[in-house]
């Protein structure tokens, strides 16, 4: 049902909490259309699909979308890394990788692959700031 709701068939096709979807470049990540129409009648609670590919000024890059959320496709999602990060380190024989993501907003993260654990860097955007107390 996943392939039916994209313009572009993946390569490859791998599940962790999320569907992971090889593409063949970073123009095919660029081009990926999604039928929403189709694609929200899938259900991966919890979890969404990122589509993925080598990049052409970085090591690799992605996008993220969730079906059945109001927001389709996330600008930039860690959680997602905790299944690229190994995936690419191991394709790509390196532990210190460099991300790029291709949502409208966009992002780069510069990962690190500790085998039992992932260390995802980047800059970000201050969304609220406050104070909370708990009694």
């Amino acid at each position: 049902m996943i392939t039916k709701s994209l313009n572009i068939p993946p390569k490859e096709i791998f599940k962790s909490r999320d569907y992971v979807l090889v593409y063949e470049s970073e123009e095919d990540i660029k081009n990926i259309k999604i039928e929403r129409s189709v694609f929200d009648l899938i259900n991966l609670d919890p979890g969404g699909v990122v589509v993925t590919a080598t990049g052409t000024d970085s090591d690799f890059v992605s996008r993220y979308f969730t079906p059945q959320s109001s927001i389709l496709e996330d600008p930039v999602t860690g959680s997602a890394y905790c299944s690229l990060i190994p995936f690419w380190s191991s394709r790509l024989g390196k532990n210190n990788l460099f991300s790029r993501l291709l949502s409208e907003r966009g992002g780069q993260l510069y990962c690190e692959n500790k085998n039992e654990r992932v260390i995802v860097a980047g800059t970000a955007k201050t969304y609220s700031a406050g104070h909370i107390w708990i009694e």
